[in-house]
């Protein structure tokens, strides 16, 4: 049972001049344990709330409609007849070093950890990313296929030991859970230095894939999937390679919109169509500026002009590392009946990312809302835990100062910290559930105030707001047929969810 320290929680309430009723604050994001459990408060709206001060942390409370006449110039109106994309889920990627870390918790701290993450009724994390053989945040480099020929393919101890068993446990707290997988690199039996000379490449860094063998790799695709599904583990959607432009990665692999095209039209479309025909093809996967790389830009718009390719593919997934995330506005324009998700975004020590008086609200409206606001049906962060010392880690290449969404202190496990990333994810989460559709909006509009509005398939409306501005902002949201009046605190997050 989650416990918080009353006093701290007391003297947040007093700060609001709105009318609420405060609970819970986790105690794996701060604040000491009591004794007392804290009551999740009655109302018309629920409420989590996060300020950049830690005074809340994922605070739940709760308003009521107001039943006076709605004069308030700072009204945002919700408009359910204008309807956008439909949401997919949020969530983090279950790395190799998410799953070792998970793996050395005392079971019931991890047990409580992951229930509070993954259950829908709490925050509700509902998407995952893992990789098809290693990443950069693995134990070792590996893929499941490195003696020679395809008929030597097998999973390793990374997904036996470690990853299937926490992809099981959190399936076993959220069933519906949604799993995206990527490959970081080929076997380097299928690689070469370049596609002119196909001179063999022995590294786990660049290189390309031989088209000699893109019958193999489409194979090794679908032994990969049916290993998962025998272990319990179904998987919707891959993309076809991580990151396709970057060269560097410690595990990487060139695929320049031309290959990625011949080797799913030509291997890896039908091998998923005839064997795992509900599994979804997302292209690209890397950055919104295509890396600088002048002849990759508009990568999978590219691929979608051939007809045959593009019947494979769901949409396009991106990163955040380089770019301006208009380019989904503009993808989604140039390629309407294509989805859009994000992949992958990181925080660590070149952007303040354990700072959460700089890191939340900045990537609040830059990474999810902004995302979300621009047609992405997911939302996936990054590692969902490192250690207190950022690892572990893949070799030269690998990221070395990255944050998980959360930190584990590495002396016991015993002890979780939150870090910006959780926090945005589970303000969209805990309110925003799968199958919703984002909606239209209309009224007040300010510089450093950011949301984004929601219609969930039991008839509730969710909207989720940012205020990046250094005071708090009396904002009234309105449906139509209801309305509510809050203070939102400076620098913080808030979501809320409400009956129709």
């Amino acid at each position: 049972m989650i416990k918080i320290n009353k006093v701290l929680l007391l003297l947040g309430c007093m700060s609001l001049s709105a009318c609420v009723s405060c609970s819970e604050s986790s105690a794996t994001g701060g604040g000491e344990d009591t004794d007392t459990p804290i009551e999740v408060p009655s109302g018309d709206v629920k409420m989590y709330v996060t300020t950049s001060n830690r005074m809340y942390d994922l605070a739940i409370q709760s308003v009521d409609f107001s039943d006076k006449d709605n004069m308030s110039p700072t009204t945002v109106r919700l408009d359910a007849s204008m309807r956008y994309q439909t949401i997919d889920g949020f969530g983090a990627a279950i790395t190799g070093a998410t799953s070792y870390n998970l793996s050395l918790m005392p079971e019931e701290k991890r047990k409580e950890f992951l229930k509070d993450t993954f259950s829908p009724d709490k925050y509700g994390f509902s998407y995952v990313r893992v990789s098809i053989g290693c990443s950069d945040f693995s134990l070792s480099d590996y893929t499941c296929c490195d003696e020679k020929g395809i008929e030597n393919f097998a999973l390793t101890i990374e997904e036996t030991k470690y990853v299937i068993p926490a992809l099981k446990e959190i399936l076993a707290i959220n069933p519906a859970l949604k799993i995206i997988a990527s490959p970081w690199t080929c076997p380097k039996w299928m690689k070469v230095k370049d596609l002119q000379s196909k001179e063999p490449y022995d590294s786990w860094t660049g290189g390309q894939l031989n088209p000699d063998y893109y019958q193999d790799y489409a194979t090794y695709f679908v032994k990969w999937l049916d290993a998962f599904k025998q272990a319990g583990v179904t998987v919707n959607a891959v993309t076809v390679q991580n990151e396709p432009l970057n060269r560097g990665n410690s595990a990487s692999l060139y695929m320049g919109w031309e290959e990625q095209r011949d080797f799913v039209k030509t291997a890896l479309g039908p091998a998923l169509l005839q064997h795992f025909p509900d599994v979804k093809i997302y292209a690209f996967d890397h950055n919104y500026n295509y890396d600088n790389v002048a002849d990759q830009v508009d990568y999978s718009l590219k691929i979608f002009t051939d007809a045959e390719a593009k019947k494979y593919f769901a949409g396009t997934a991106f990163h955040n590392y380089g770019g301006d995330r208009s380019e989904l506005l503009d993808v989604q324009a140039k390629a309407p009946d294509k989805e859009l998700i994000f992949t992958e975004t990181s925080i660590g020590e070149w952007n303040q990312g354990r700072d959460l008086a700089t890191a939340l609200t900045r990537d609040m409206e830059e990474i999810a809302l902004g995302t979300v606001n621009n047609w992405c049906k997911a939302v996936i962060v990054w590692n969902l835990m490192l250690d207190s010392d950022q690892g572990p880690h893949g070799g030269p290449g690998a990221c070395a100062t990255c944050y998980g969404a959360v930190d584990v202190d590495n002396t016991n496990y015993d002890t979780v910290t939150r870090n910006s990333h959780y926090y945005i994810i589970a303000h969209l989460a805990s309110v925003v559930k799968p199958g919703a559709v984002r909606i239209g909006t209309s009224g007040y509009t300010e510089n450093g105030i950011s949301y984004a509005a929601f219609e969930n398939t039991d008839g509730t409306y969710a909207f989720v707001l940012c205020n990046g501005k250094s005071e708090a902002k009396n904002v009234t949201v309105d449906d139509g047929t209801h309305h509510f009046t809050y203070e939102v605190p400076a620098k913080s997050v808030m979501s809320y969810r409400w009956k129709k």
